[in-house]
């Protein structure tokens, strides 16, 4: 894959990134889906956009926080470089964190059980994930080491592994069998749990190839932190599916 221009177009003198607008796109789509299946999980369509404000502000808060503490180094005493998103630098794990810990935070305001919003929003987030990694693609980020691959992408001419395809397939995958699933859910809490452990195994063995790693000393991060998800989500689903098997009884 050629190197792309990360400029889609410019407006007054402004340059609109590719990068903002597949992000921006994934989140547009999340949200309808979300809005249309909200009354499968029994509510209401428009209660969706009340979490939307709220919770998709608060993901981005989070993401780029926590890519920033992760990269303090780089970033200390340059606010402007803090805030500067249009560059890049926005890490998953901290906007789930942020997102799905405000839905939370809602839930228990408003009185609505957490397990079942996030079982409705989170195949859709799986979706946006898919769609948003191609920004990476524009700005030549999150990419994998050298690789002879006919799919490599070029960075500063040397082919590497495009990490930020492996995910995106994987996520809309993910989200094709997440939406399945949900609609066959057994006990709430379900869908949320396998996105959890499927996200999770994949971004273990794709991080291993990338080079732009956040680290935890001589860890890679979202390595320790994937291992740490899969053995909570797994131990709550088989908490929660031998509760839910024992009320049917």
């Amino acid at each position: 894959m050629p190197v792309p221009n990360p400029v889609a177009f410019t407006v007054f003198g402004i340059d609109i990134m590719w990068y903002g607008i597949l992000i921006c796109i994934g989140m547009l789509l999340a949200t309808f889906i979300t809005y249309k299946r909200a009354p499968l999980h029994s509510i209401e369509s428009d209660k969706v956009l009340d979490y939307v404000l709220v919770c998709i502000p608060a993901g981005i808060v989070g993401a780029r926080l926590y890519y920033v503490i992760f990269n303090w180094s780089y970033y200390a005493g340059d606010f402007h470089r803090i805030i500067d998103i249009r560059s890049g630098g926005l890490a998953i794990h901290g906007g789930l964190l942020f997102g799905l810990g405000a839905a939370v935070i809602l839930c228990m305001i408003w009185k609505i059980r957490p397990l079942n919003i996030l079982d409705l929003v989170i195949p859709s987030i799986a979706l946006a994930q898919s769609i948003g990694r191609w920004g990476n693609y524009f700005n030549s980020e999150a990419h994998g080491g050298p690789t002879d691959l006919p799919w490599a992408v070029i960075i500063d001419g040397v082919p590497c592994h495009p990490t930020f395809l492996y995910e995106s397939i994987w996520c809309m995958l993910l989200f094709i069998f997440l939406l399945w699933k949900d609609n066959h859910r057994k006990f709430e809490g379900q869908i949320i749990l396998l996105y959890g452990m499927l996200y999770s195994a994949e971004r273990f063995f794709v991080e291993a190839l990338r080079t732009d790693s956040l680290m935890i000393g001589p860890f890679k991060q979202a390595q320790v932190l994937s291992i740490t998800l899969i053995i909570i989500c797994a131990a709550a689903y088989v908490l929660l599916a031998k509760r839910s098997k024992a009320n049917l009884r």
